[in-house]
């Protein structure tokens, strides 16, 4: 029996749970007020409403198809896995996210799909998707494609002139790890796959010598997605691969998607179920790598097995593996200094450079700015406070660990 348009709603929607990259920021502001069509997207991002259960979503966020002819171990949707299956037309999907976005549910639209027939043909779908959606129906908001890699270079051409953000899947952190777990998959063709889009948004970038304008071509750039749990690559690892990616192919994000193996006892591979907390911490050692000036090695030496700490997050974990840089002086130490406090952000150091030209600041000055003094005070020296006992604390950790709480029993 054929499955009605809700079933499959239903279905696709919850396979895309599994894909990650779905931010909307990045992008160029656009406005449906402009060109008289329908929705807008501004460059810090998009509006938000929220799903029955709480979350936070702003996209329709679904699978074309979770019909996949490859068999990769870490996927649900794998060709093998006893999961119900479902497939939009293209026009489903275009109605879906018009009728959508007619009820103020989203701002846009994440497409993802399984692979079905080939590679071209899947692309060529969702291209069709983003084209009608463009010019067939004048929408103006925020598009994200994950792109096929094995797809002809022609059809990633294209996907990007209607896209906001393409995404290509790195998938494994390794090489190895892909031809153990996806030895279908090819990671040599998904770097490749990746160069020639940076390429193009390069190329796109560059104002052209006639119009002194440029081109419109994916604005809100490239990023990939990495699963993190399915092999046994440890964190270090994982981040030394994501600073090689943001090097060579300018990504605008590496996502993390910490992995749980779905029972299946033909299955002989070790896959191994992280704790959600690891992916977490990678964000945040992803943060201070790119943001904060951190070195890889600096944020993965704190645990001999390469792994970062799950109780402390890395910047207060690397603070106190080298007290010895501390206590900063906040009235004299460099911005670059002051963002290797735990508790200090970019914000709230751009606010103390300020602050500090018309005056010495004290704790109370820190506290005026919105900074949690009772984070910064083991790490800060100010007009009137030196921590110098409080940093030789034997049992300073224990200052920061989360306090054990109480299971319930019912």
């Amino acid at each position: 029996m054929k499955k009605s348009l809700k079933e499959r709603l239903a279905i696709l929607s919850d396979a895309a749970k599994y894909d990650a990259s779905c931010a909307s920021s990045g992008t160029v502001k656009r406005s449906s007020a402009d060109t008289g069509g329908l929705g807008s997207t501004e460059g810090s991002g998009i509006c938000h409403a929220y799903a029955p259960d709480g979350r936070c979503i702003s996209l329709l966020k679904i699978l074309l198809t979770n019909f996949c002819i490859y068999d990769c171990a870490y996927c649900i949707n794998r060709s093998s896995s006893n999961v119900e299956r479902a497939r939009f037309t293209v026009e489903e999907v275009v109605w879906l996210t018009m009728e959508f976005y007619r009820r103020n549910y989203i701002e846009g639209l994440f497409l993802s799909s399984g692979i079905i027939r080939s590679s071209d043909y899947t692309m060529e779908e969702m291209v069709r998707i983003a084209r009608a959606l463009r010019v067939d129906h004048n929408f103006s908001g925020y598009i994200h494609l994950k792109s096929i890699p094995e797809a002809s270079p022609l059809l990633i051409e294209q996907a990007g002139l209607y896209a906001d953000r393409l995404s290509i899947n790195i998938e494994l952190p390794t090489d190895a790890g892909l031809a153990a777990y996806a030895p279908e998959k090819r990671p040599a063709h998904i770097r490749r796959s990746m160069g020639e889009l940076r390429l193009k948004i390069d190329e796109a970038n560059d104002a052209t010598l006639q119009t002194k304008r440029k081109k419109r071509f994916v604005p809100a750039g490239q990023s990939t997605q990495m699963i993190v749990g399915a092999d046994q690559a440890n964190d270090r690892v994982v981040l030394t691969t994501s600073a090689r990616l943001y090097g060579s192919y300018g990504l605008r994000r590496v996502y993390y998607s910490a992995f749980s193996p779905i029972p299946d006892a033909s299955r002989k591979l070790p896959l191994i179920k992280p704790p959600m907390m690891r992916e977490h911490r990678l964000y945040q050692a992803d943060w201070l790598y790119r943001f904060y000036g951190f070195e890889i090695d600096e944020i993965t030496a704190n645990q001999p097995d390469g792994m970062l700490d799950l109780k402390l997050d890395p910047k207060l974990s690397w603070a106190l593996a080298n007290r010895h840089f501390f206590p900063l002086d906040v009235n004299s130490a460099s911005r670059e200094a002051l963002l290797r406090v735990p508790g200090l952000g970019t914000k709230a150091v751009r606010a103390i450079l300020s602050a500090r030209r018309l005056r010495r600041l004290r704790l109370e000055d820190l506290a005026r700015l919105h900074v949690s003094v009772k984070k910064v005070r083991s790490f800060l020296s100010t007009e009137g406070w030196t921590p110098n006992k409080l940093i030789d604390r034997s049992d300073l950790r224990s200052m920061f660990e989360p306090k054990p709480e109480q299971l319930d029993l019912f």
